[in-house]
């Protein structure tokens, strides 16, 4: 079965923020930039990462804007992510980005409440029908205190024909067989540790919080994949995570929220990011990301040359 989105590679870009919580926008198009010349072409911001739970309406259409400006040029696919507690804030946000041209959108659950079966489908129906012209990637986390299986995205695209992705970071090897053998028309975006078990039950795409620093390799752990060739994939995964374990380490001593990490990885690959996350959220300090530097210029050069 042919999947209702192309099997590709997904990247996500972050929002910098100055010492008064105001957007530095020229990093943030320097950011995008040089994401887009690196060669990804599925792109997205407003995911955890980019701090999609914290910004305000003016925020989120002021970068909305600006993403669309940038993301204009043909063969480029941009979502914009909502996260939200009710189906009316979801409208809300996604009348504003589909106003501004965007026609593919990420989204999860409400996560005040624990959604039942019957409020989550009217939850995809609801929000997925009022823009049927539109895409929608499911982002499927811990964090909204329900984490969809196979069989329960089986029932949702069946009734939401617009549901064409899902983004999953956490699973395990048995549900991410059970995405892929009851929802194949559904195309499953998953991390580097995982994306590689997918590719063996059947076509799936790469979610990779690495790919702007690593974005050659990232290119080529995708293609391995996607060709199947199991030999180089999961021999090239493992030096893939190797690396990527060493470098981020000093960042391991803490548990921040993801955006925290996802900003350290764009700063290390030559953005002048700011490290900081809209209150109340902590993000690395100098120091931690200076070790993280040092091991990457001292151990690994040839990975960014």
């Amino acid at each position: 079965m042919t999947p209702r989105y192309p099997q590709t590679i997904l990247i996500s870009c972050e929002i910098p923020w100055d010492e008064r919580e105001n957007l530095i926008e020229d990093v943030f198009r320097q950011e995008i930039r040089h994401v887009l010349a690196a060669g990804f072409r599925h792109v997205y911001t407003f995911g955890t990462a980019g701090e999609g739970y914290a910004v305000d309406l003016a925020r989120f259409e002021r970068i909305v804007g600006i993403f669309r400006e940038e993301t204009r040029a043909e063969g480029v696919h941009a979502q914009i992510g909502v996260i939200a507690l009710s189906t009316a804030q979801f409208r809300e946000r996604l009348r504003i980005a589909y106003a501004g041209g965007f026609r593919e959108f990420q989204i999860s659950l409400p996560s005040w409440g624990v959604l039942n079966d019957t409020e989550m489908m009217r939850f995809f129906v609801d929000v997925c029908s009022s823009f049927p012209d539109a895409k929608f990637l499911h982002y499927n986390l811990p964090r909204t205190k329900r984490v969809l299986t196979g069989p329960e995205y089986r029932r949702i695209a069946d009734a939401a024909p617009n549901l064409v992705a899902t983004k999953n970071t956490g699973t395990t090897v048995y549900t991410t067989m059970e995405l892929l053998r009851h929802a194949p028309d559904l195309q499953h975006f998953l991390g580097e540790a995982m994306f590689p078990t997918g590719c063996l039950h059947g076509e799936c795409s790469l979610l990779s919080s690495f790919g702007p620093l690593f974005p050659k390799q990232t290119r080529q752990l995708f293609e391995y994949g996607r060709a199947r060739q199991w030999d180089k994939l999961f021999a090239f995964q493992a030096e893939y995570l190797r690396v990527v374990e060493d470098v981020i380490a000093p960042l391991r001593r803490q548990s921040l929220i993801d955006g925290a990490y996802d900003k350290a990885l764009v700063r290390l690959a030559g953005i002048p990011m700011p490290l900081r996350l809209l209150s109340p959220y902590e993000g690395f300090s100098q120091a931690v990301f200076e070790e993280c530097r040092a091991i990457l210029r001292e151990k690994y050069a040839h990975w960014i040359a």
